[in-house]
């Protein structure tokens, strides 16, 4: 019986991608969404001191990384995106929950206790900001008409026997 072992390879998709399709890449390696992939890189950039460090991993990626081929459909879950119905401020905490699963409120919840734990409420605050600006928002659903109250006249019941 002979048995094929088909590896997965981390690669870069340009197609995809903004810059050079690293996080693309990423994104399709993990099998989640893209803007996932690029809010952590850029939180994780912002992190005092870090910016630099995140733009000199970014090129070093860019030149590790073969190219690859995007195949559509390779991520399960839906885009990540800003809610147009469930949202506080911006819609962030409200599509991060959807994506996720979750309760908005928790996520709200753990959003604000992230924010200030470390003290970092700035961060916390820029951070929120940066997701804002990187998540697109969904597509709001086109509003259903209302089902006419259906009347019923006496003159409509069945005649008694």
């Amino acid at each position: 019986m002979e048995t094929t072992n088909v590896r997965r390879r981390l690669t870069r998709l340009p197609a995809e991608g903004r810059l050079a399709g690293v996080c693309a890449g990423l994104a399709a390696y993990l099998g989640i969404d893209v803007t996932l992939v690029r809010l952590a890189w850029i939180i994780l950039s912002i992190i005092p001191g870090a910016i630099v460090g995140g733009l000199i991993v970014y090129v070093v990626a860019w030149l590790i990384m073969p190219e690859g081929v995007s195949v559509p459909g390779a991520v399960p879950r839906g885009r990540l995106a800003r809610s147009v119905n469930d949202r506080k401020i911006a819609g962030v905490c409200g599509g991060l929950a959807k994506y996720f699963d979750e309760d908005p409120s928790l996520v709200r919840l753990a959003v604000v206790i992230l924010s200030i734990y470390p003290g970092a409420i700035v961060f916390g605050v820029l951070a929120y900001a940066v997701a804002w600006l990187v998540m697109p928002e969904e597509l709001a659903m086109p509003p259903v008409p209302p089902v006419p109250p259906i009347s019923v006249s006496v003159d409509d019941r069945l005649p008694a026997d």
